[in-house]
């Protein structure tokens, strides 16, 4: 790995100004929308979903995925190019249709801190939840229908914008793929890490990584086919560590630094990495005792508690922290290999931005 570093810092700061830029923007997006949406005059349930919409969407986190299309246009030239703005539009409506849905998915009440949408359509039509599912997979669809049409409306190149648009079809397509095999998943005992790896893969690393990548290069005139396998290995890498560390944190993660109580694969059912290592490692009793809080919804604290310290006690912990610091390393390794293709700057924070974000602690 080189020694070029860049001060965490300073990456921190750049990152937080796309966020706060953007977020801004996609205010005025939805702003404009609302002003200009072709939808039948007497109707009072569409612009409540265009509001549910940016509700959800206007709540989003550190905004990982509109960084990454910036910085992987900067692979390429450190000057602005259109159609930047519209990628991580496009993005981010995106992931607000996966969030519908997989509210819908795991029945959740709350995303964000704030109810989801589904529950935002029960507790508006208690009488009437048939519809309210409705209107929530509506909602997310019309989502994912304005994730493609602004690429279309952006103002790059007609082929640039076809080819965004197919990138975003195509990881779309995945993430239902991936959606469909982490239910599949949690019908298997003991998943295999084939399996595992799978649904890490289709189910976020391709719209949340592998995306995000495609789209900056193609804004910035380079052709991501030509780098398809490599971008596709880095793209795996890190979605196996983020989702390792995400599934590490939902048993040993703090709640209070989270936002949110501990345990909530464990209630579902859900055989995450940490879960599915755990059932591998442990017999007898200690079996007896994750087995029976697995997909009880009323596991209380204390139940998940035993169980998060069977999981310390015969090692789970451990190994889940050395294969995060593993997958890290390997995407560092698999991001410097990009030089000298691309700008030096730009390859390595690629490079070292797996190893940043691999603490469990952060």
């Amino acid at each position: 790995m080189t020694e070029t570093a860049l001060p965490t810092d300073q990456v921190k700061e750049r990152f937080a100004a796309y966020e706060g830029r953007f977020n801004a923007q996609f205010e005025q997006y939805f702003r404009d929308l609302a002003d200009g949406f072709d939808a039948p005059s007497p109707s009072r349930f569409t612009p409540e979903c265009l509001d549910l919409l940016r509700d959800m969407s206007v709540r989003g986190g550190k905004r990982l995925r509109v960084a990454l299309i910036y910085e992987a246009a900067r692979l390429v030239t450190p000057d602005p190019v259109p159609g930047l703005e519209e990628a991580a539009l496009s993005i981010e409506l995106l992931q607000t249709h996966a969030l519908i849905h997989d509210d819908i998915i795991d029945d959740g009440a709350i995303r964000r801190g704030g109810p989801s949408t589904y529950y935002a359509y029960r507790q508006k039509f208690p009488q009437r939840l048939q519809d309210a599912l409705g209107l929530t997979i509506l909602a997310g669809d019309l989502a994912l229908a304005l994730s493609l049409q602004v690429l279309l409306d952006s103002p790059a190149a007609l082929a640039v914008r076809h080819a965004m648009a197919g990138v975003q079809t195509a990881a779309a397509s995945a993430m239902i793929v991936g959606q469909i095999t982490d239910i599949e998943r949690d019908f298997t005992d003991i998943p295999s890490e084939e399996l595992l790896h799978a649904v890490s893969a289709y189910k976020s690393a391709h719209y949340s990584i592998l995306a995000p990548l495609q789209l900056g290069l193609l804004a910035a005139g380079e052709d991501p086919a030509r780098f398809d396998a490599e971008l596709r290995r880095y793209a795996r890498l890190v979605g196996i560590y983020e989702q390792m560390r995400d599934d590490y944190l939902d048993l040993f993660g703090n709640p209070q630094t989270m936002g949110k109580p501990t345990g909530s694969d464990l209630r579902d059912g859900k055989r995450s990495y940490t879960i599915s290592a755990l059932l591998a490692a442990v017999s007898g009793p200690e079996r007896a005792v994750v087995e029976s809080a697995l997909g009880d919804s009323s596991c209380t604290p204390q139940t998940v508690a035993a169980v998060r310290e069977i999981a310390s006690s015969c090692g789970v912990e451990q190994k889940l922290r050395a294969d995060i610091q593993r997958y890290a390393e390997l995407a560092s390794a698999e991001a410097a290999g990009w030089r000298p293709r691309w700008r030096e700057e730009a390859v390595t924070l690629f490079e070292h931005l797996p190893l940043w974000r691999v603490d469990p602690a952060l």
